[in-house]
């Protein structure tokens, strides 16, 4: 991302993106444990669980679902954006097949809806932090030398 400022503009050094990620990443964290917290058929347990959820969220969101996007465009701009809620479910349902694949990680999700419901809330959760906290400018202020 470029920012601009007074007709000056400049790339976030990788400090500030380093930091910008780990901002998005505690977002991502208190999303997953808002949903785990009031969506009774998602079990995750501890901290660490729920650390290590969101990264495997967040490196999913990240690097499958941008392909997926394009692939189900069309589908998503015949359902008005809808079959995105689709998506961002089979997200979550894949971040529990691959917590599952690990013993040192609780989190499972008993059915479609339960993914369903709390993916929505996820995505609210995110949406509302991201509104109030913005990972980029926290970075710079974080940067600024004193």
């Amino acid at each position: 991302m470029v920012y601009a400022f007074a007709g000056f503009s400049r790339r976030p050094s990788r400090g500030e993106q380093v930091i910008a990620f780990f901002v998005r990443w505690a977002i991502l964290t208190v999303a997953v444990w808002v949903a785990a917290q009031l969506i009774s058929g998602i079990h995750l347990d501890g901290w660490r669980s729920t650390v290590i959820v969101a990264l495997i969220l967040g490196l999913l969101n990240a690097l499958v679902k941008p392909a997926l996007f394009w692939v189900s465009l069309p589908l998503t701009v015949l359902t008005l954006g809808l079959f995105l809620l689709v998506l961002n479910t089979g997200m979550l349902a894949l971040t529990a097949w691959i917590a599952g694949k690990f013993d040192s990680i609780n989190f499972t999700i008993d059915g479609f809806w339960d993914a369903f419901w709390g993916a929505v809330i996820i995505s609210v959760v995110s949406w509302v932090l991201g509104w109030f906290i913005d990972p980029n400018k926290v970075a710079r202020d974080l940067r600024r030398p004193i």
